[in-house]
């Protein structure tokens, strides 16, 4: 993938690239991070450290937090780990894409989200569908690339190339977090800083 973007400068959507993400209008979107599919992904131990991560910064900067579920009564539900007790909206759905779901859609529409950060399984399935989806009602897409994941390296790459080429933000959990926090000026920074400073260890 890098020697692609190497060898060809100009290929990539830039008119989402120079948008700030403000709290108030950003969705942490978690896809699929059920108990049947987690168990095949490829370092799937960091994959949910840094979905908690993102989970943790925004329970604590006030940004919603979203759940989608694949056939849940087949593949199992949300990682207890990942929704820690906390109630949040949660989709189902049979569709890969989550815009299928008209009652995602009228969430996102009552609280004019502007921004998605789109986390969760799998890369170049339902990430990749419900991401080119979400495009192509003119949101703002942000993928942080440690925080998607699919069964093989391969797909994960491939399907996170075809994102930002389609106009989608690139990013990483750790400047995600920098970004929605903003400055170090303020009374939620200590709390962040040890949600930065916690690392993966196996």
């Amino acid at each position: 993938m890098d020697q692609f973007i190497k060898t060809n400068p100009n290929p990539i959507n830039t008119n989402n690239n120079n948008k700030i993400i403000v709290e108030d209008e950003t969705l942490l979107l978690i896809v699929d991070v059920q108990q049947k599919l987690i168990k095949n992904i490829k370092d799937n131990q960091q994959l949910i450290f840094n979905i908690k991560k993102l989970i943790d910064t925004c329970n604590l900067l006030n940004v919603r937090i979203a759940i989608t579920e694949q056939n849940p009564l087949k593949l199992g539900k949300t990682l207890e780990s990942i929704t820690d007790n906390n109630e949040y909206p949660k989709f189902e759905k049979m569709e890969f894409s989550c815009i299928n779901n008209k009652k995602f859609i009228k969430y996102i529409n009552d609280y004019n989200f502007k921004n998605i950060i789109v986390s969760g399984i799998e890369s170049h399935i339902c990430v990749l569908q419900t991401s080119m989806d979400l495009l192509q009602k003119g949101l703002n897409i942000l993928i942080p690339r440690d925080a998607i994941g699919s069964r093989n390296k391969m797909d994960n790459d491939t399907a996170f190339l075809r994102l930002i080429l389609s106009g989608a933000v690139a990013s990483t959990t750790e400047s995600l977090i920098c970004e929605l926090c903003k400055t170090s000026n303020r009374k939620e920074f200590r709390e962040v800083s040890k949600i930065l400073k916690n690392s993966f260890s196996n």
